[in-house]
């Protein structure tokens, strides 16, 4: 049986430098066959993972020989980590490695959505509706105020991003200290201030018990009605059904929301977005490129060598 297990889709040159250094099981569907991963992973000593591996105490308890959990990604909430540093097997994440990708997707899907119907004109032009003054005075990303809420690697990239398309920075991070460097290029606000006062508001934060539906129907009622919301970060963390009813009363201008509280989504789960203009859906996406793809693949395998020596 294998030391390495890779039980999701990686860069292919990546995962086989992997597979040249140690005696390594790739298949990028393993994730989804719990018994095989269970019974593979009785002898590895390291295993590397996306977001779709759940890695709870029932699969440690498969794992006597685990030494390192190789994070494809930045999310944790897949990963019981404390179970994990109970046993002494350490979990690294790729941090910063896709906050490029996430960042442009931020920036891209806010400029959309600012222009309100504009990019969603197609079926009007192409049948012939030449209908100028429909999809004309939309707003420009310039002079906004970008409102982060997480404030860590990725969100400091959107600033960075932000700032460069003209934008004020404003930023809330219930952990970040007041002496942080990052602090020097964005105003720190508290999250009621921060949802009133942004005109594009993206989250970064991670999924805890205090962040589950951290925006919902008392924050969308504090936002300005020409405001949009981006969540690039973890599904829960936005009250979905509150989001898809600020969207229909026009509480809230636009949404592009690339995570999603079940995952993957249901036809029947998803109903409650048909019909909404001015809603980006994508399937948790926004980090992944072909750069952060291999990017995030390199740390992951990294962090297997140093463990493994």
């Amino acid at each position: 049986m294998a030391d390495v297990l890779i039980s999701e889709f990686m860069d292919r040159g990546v995962a086989e430098g992997l597979i040249s250094e140690f005696d390594t099981y790739w298949d990028p569907d393993l994730w989804g066959k719990r018994d095989e991963l269970k019974s593979r992973i009785a002898s590895a000593k390291a295993i590397v993972v996306r977001n779709g591996t759940l890695v709870d105490v029932d699969l440690l308890d498969a794992a006597p020989n685990l030494k390192v959990v190789a994070r494809m990604g930045v999310g944790l909430d897949t990963i019981d980590v404390a179970a994990c540093k109970a046993r002494g097997i350490e979990v690294c994440p790729s941090i910063g490695a896709n906050a490029v990708s996430v960042a442009e997707y931020v920036i891209a899907s806010a400029m959309i959505l600012l222009r309100g119907p504009t990019y969603f004109a197609t079926p009007d032009v192409a049948a012939g509706a030449w209908d100028r003054p429909k999809f004309a005075g939309s707003t420009e990303i310039a002079g906004r105020v970008m409102g982060i809420v997480g404030f860590g690697s990725i969100g400091q990239v959107v600033g960075d991003k932000a700032r460069g398309m003209g934008m004020e920075v404003i930023a809330y991070d219930a952990m970040m200290s007041d002496d942080h460097p990052a602090w020097a290029d964005a105003r720190r606000v508290d999250l009621d201030a921060l949802v009133a006062e942004a005109d594009v508001i993206s989250l970064h934060c991670p999924k805890l018990p205090e962040t589950i539906d951290l925006i919902d129907k008392r924050q969308f009622e504090r936002m300005k009605p020409e405001a949009v919301l981006v969540n690039s970060a973890r599904g829960g963390i936005v009250n979905e059904k509150d989001c898809a009813e600020a969207l229909r009363s026009a509480q809230l201008a636009g949404a592009a929301l690339d995570t999603l509280d079940v995952e993957p989504i249901t036809a029947e789960v998803g109903a409650m977005f048909q019909g909404i203009e001015n809603l980006i859906l994508t399937p948790h996406v926004a980090g992944v490129t072909k750069e952060s793809n291999r990017r995030i693949a390199e740390v992951a395998a990294q962090n297997v060598r140093r463990v493994l020596g």
